[in-house]
């Protein structure tokens, strides 16, 4: 078994611990059989199952700026904080596949479709929202970053709730109207539905975990100073755009990507997806091309699917996404370059680590060019 698939292994066998210590604690509170069995599919249902990267990124993270492997202990705190990031994109998916209306998510039917579920669902979503903060509670109560632990998941999740607020007004999928969008609510809507809690949120974790010093004030906001130093911020400024390449990456190949590459058919287009494809046709439409997307975008029909690719393929959009790409790629590595080279030293469990290339990199290395 190679490397990756013994690395997902082991994290899915904390998922194991910590799904049992979450019953114990329903059991605890005198809940009724029924209600335990119930708590414990949702939990089972809903949570393992995606790719998990989120929730891995945090113990890489964490690995990387110890600058060694780490103990069973160090192990199961990190690989708590990771499974925190699956059990918030549990609670996102259970109740965006009801907004929705989506009929299935991972292979199988989303949850509120399962026989006897329905509307309990949105109870459920509460609930594995809920288990985040017990978690915390039970695990990091005693360490000086508890309290910033809860105010970057409150912070993340409020930041997820309001991209989704914007995309759900400006794209619903029975209601099209693209003079609502727009290349820059694309990336509002990117940034906060996705980039915070996917991309800033575990690096962020790992470095709370590695007791990275934290200033008193932390902003949740990009900065344009030049020669941000300070480690939060100039995490924030490195990881916003790349959660914002990494949408952009997944808008592109839903067009261009074909469902054995991709492992889906791309609906983007049928369901009026406010995507970086069709707001970059927009920006560079002429007149006719204009009329051309008005009449065919979000129209759930093959042939209209198919002249919105073909125009497409008019605007340049292949060409267009290359070099987005390219300048997006230097841009973010010169970000990173501009972290102090560093040897990284082994530390302690609680020795204060220092921010370093490599954390970044590790993303980058593997979004660029990706085609699945």
């Amino acid at each position: 078994m190679d490397a990756k698939k013994l690395a997902r292994q082991k994290f899915e066998g904390a998922w194991e611990v910590i799904r049992d210590e979450l019953i114990a604690h329903f059991e605890a509170q005198g809940m009724p059989v029924d209600a335990k069995e119930w708590y414990k599919r949702n939990l089972d249902y809903n949570t393992p199952g995606g790719k998990l990267n989120r929730g891995m990124s945090v113990v890489d993270s964490v690995e990387i700026l110890r600058g060694r492997s780490l103990s069973d202990e160090e192990y199961l705190k990190a690989a708590i904080l990771g499974w925190c990031i699956e059990l918030l994109q549990a609670f996102f998916l259970v109740s965006d596949d009801m907004m929705d209306q989506s009929p299935t998510r991972r292979g199988q039917p989303c949850w509120y479709k399962v026989e006897g579920v329905n509307n309990i669902a949105i109870n459920d979503s509460f609930m594995l929202e809920g288990a985040i903060y017990h978690l915390l509670k039970v695990h990091f109560r005693k360490e000086k970053y508890y309290v910033n632990l809860l105010e970057l998941f409150h912070e993340v999740t409020h930041f997820t709730e309001m991209g989704q607020l914007v995309d759900l007004i400006t794209a619903p999928e029975d209601s099209v109207d693209l003079s609502k969008f727009s290349l820059a609510k694309h990336n509002f809507i990117v940034l906060y539905k996705t980039a915070y809690y996917s991309f800033y949120l575990p690096v962020a974790l790992s470095m709370y975990m590695t007791h990275i010093p934290i200033p008193t004030d932390i902003s949740y906001k990009p900065s344009t100073s030049a020669g941000v130093t300070e480690p939060y911020q100039l995490a924030l400024n490195i990881l916003l755009p790349l959660g914002e390449y990494f949408q952009i990456q997944d808008d592109f190949l839903d067009y261009s990507g074909t469902p054995e590459q991709i492992g889906k058919v791309g609906t983007d287009i049928v369901d009026n997806k406010c995507s970086w494809c069709i707001n970059t046709a927009l920006a560079v439409a002429t007149p006719a091309q204009r009329k051309v997307l008005d009449e065919n975008y979000g129209q759930k029909n093959t042939a209209k699917e198919e002249r919105i690719k073909a125009l497409y393929e008019e605007v340049g959009m292949r060409e267009r996404y290359s070099a987005y790409e390219e300048g997006t790629y230097q841009k973010l590595t010169a970000m990173i370059e501009s972290i102090p080279e560093v040897k990284v030293v082994p530390t302690k469990e609680d020795e204060p680590a220092v921010l370093v290339r490599k954390v970044f990199t590790t993303f980058l290395d593997k979004i660029y060019k990706r085609t699945k």
